[in-house]
């Protein structure tokens, strides 16, 4: 089983059998759909779908129902639908984008909770909807613009996982990742780590 965290919100889940890539967006590295079977975006903003390369790799796409990917064809997943993907099963949860000002009406937007064979792998995708199951590894949003320090940590507590790593990080620099960092590791849950873009974890 094999984990690599791209740029940002991007990360590859390979059980040696199937490789699914969550979130390839422009800032992620473009080898991360190299090996890839199959895409899956937890909504249409484009640091988590870059429509281009995605189009351009011709792989199979699962996204919340209703993302506007600009006519690009994909499989519809419902809040709360259960589906296979390359060969693991995902489960969507939430069904919203996270507002940024409380008048915004936000895009469809999903976590997945994708079952392992070292257990559930939840991505939230821009959103902290907490799942009704147990996470043993939780990706946490590190900095956005609807999000706060304080959400994360609370987020983080919710969940206690066995394993957590930060995502969504690709607008801030290393003082401000080392800085939520630490926020999460000592009030978050003890389980959490930084990990660089390209790394397995």
């Amino acid at each position: 089983m094999a984990r690599i965290r791209w740029t940002h919100s991007c990360v590859t889940v390979d059980d040696g059998s199937g490789v699914l890539v969550v979130d390839p967006g422009i800032w992620s590295e473009p080898e991360a759909l190299l090996r890839a079977d199959a895409v899956l975006l937890t909504h249409e903003h484009s640091d988590h779908a870059d429509l281009l390369r995605i189009v351009g790799s011709e792989l199979p796409v699962w996204a919340p129902s209703g993302a506007d990917l600009r006519g690009m064809p994909f499989h519809p997943v419902e809040p709360g639908a259960e589906v296979s993907v390359a060969g693991f099963t995902v489960r969507g949860v939430g069904g919203r984008h996270a507002r940024v000002l409380p008048e915004q009406d936000p895009c469809p937007n999903l976590g997945y909770v994708i079952d392992t064979s070292e257990g559930a792998l939840y991505h939230p995708g821009d959103a902290l909807v907490v799942p009704e199951e147990t996470i043993e590894t939780l990706l946490v949003p590190l900095q956005a613009s609807w999000l706060k320090t304080a959400d994360a940590v609370d987020f983080a507590r919710a969940i206690d996982p066995e394993r957590a790593f930060g995502i969504h990080d690709g607008q801030v620099n290393r003082r401000a990742i080392a800085s939520v960092g630490r926020w999460l590791a000592e009030f978050g849950c003890t389980a959490y780590r930084s990990v660089e873009p390209g790394s397995q974890v």
